[in-house]
């Protein structure tokens, strides 16, 4: 649970196979390390698939997912599931005592503390078709203003034509929709979180650095 130094381990884990995007949430979660604080120790999932796009793949990842943290169950304080889907996150909360956070639960959490109307920039229009199901799931419908897609796959979230398509989206869901907070809905988009507050001038809500907030006040406050 603690390592060599005596602070707690956080497992941030990334449910997708894809190595890279997994070196994203490690670079977005740099601002909440801290000497003292918890060490979040980000790793990939290497049964997922190369990106979580559609519900099969949420559901496929569900048992390979809660047998890493049942294997990792003394080695950490908290874990992170760090997909957008939140894949098996209900069945990995039966796996262990220890707080299991789900990034899109936390994001949710952390907009609505940040504006009126949140809204989503998602990957594909099956991620959208998810988003909604989940936030009438969570009772959150009043506060939701949409989710667009950017028609791009998990491994295609690289470079400055990216970052236009998501500042481009996410200009629609606050002129057309009412949002006055975002939130990127794929951890695929953590490098693009600064250019797109600059841009728009609205909060924009990373979901792992989300995510591992509320795992390091889980931690920490016992």
């Amino acid at each position: 649970m603690r390592n060599g130094d005596g602070r707690a381990r956080i497992l941030v884990i990334n449910p997708n196979a894809t190595v890279a995007v997994t070196e994203a949430i490690d670079e977005a979660l740099d601002p909440l390390r801290f000497a003292d604080g918890p060490m979040l120790d980000c790793v990939t999932l290497p049964e997922g698939p190369p990106g979580i796009e559609c519900q099969r793949h949420v559901d496929d990842v569900s048992a390979p997912l809660c047998a890493l943290i049942a294997r990792e169950g003394n080695k950490a304080a908290a874990f992170v599931v760090a997909c957008f889907g939140d894949p098996g996150l209900q069945a990995a909360r039966e796996v262990t005592a220890k707080p299991v956070i789900g990034i899109a639960e936390a994001a949710y959490a952390s907009a609505l503390q940040q504006g009126e109307r949140f809204g989503v920039i998602a990957i594909l229009e099956n991620s959208v078709r998810r988003q909604r199901r989940y936030v009438r799931q969570l009772g959150l419908d009043a506060r939701y203003a949409d989710s667009l897609a950017v028609g791009l796959g998990v491994t295609a979230l690289e470079g400055e034509a990216v970052t236009h398509r998501l500042i481009e989206t996410g200009r629609r869901l606050i002129e057309d929709h009412g949002a006055d907070v975002l939130i990127m809905g794929c951890t695929g988009m953590a490098r693009h979180r600064l250019a797109l507050r600059q841009a728009l001038g609205v909060p924009v809500v990373d979901p792992s650095q989300a995510g591992a907030a509320q795992a390091i006040a889980a931690v920490s406050i016992g």
